[in-house]
């Protein structure tokens, strides 16, 4: 019992480790984007 409590805990853990890194990388990608149309709107593109 102990050893199937240890094993889902680390498929959760692992989950949750990818859930987060999925949701790091798209903060990371919207922040560039953001990043980029305010020095093209600096620059007078729009």
């Amino acid at each position: 019992m102990t050893i199937l409590a240890i094993l889902v805990a680390v498929v959760l853990a692992f989950l949750a480790f990818r859930f987060v890194a999925g949701i790091t990388k798209f903060a990371v990608l919207a922040l560039v984007v953001l990043v980029a149309l305010f020095i093209a709107h600096q620059s007078g593109a729009f």
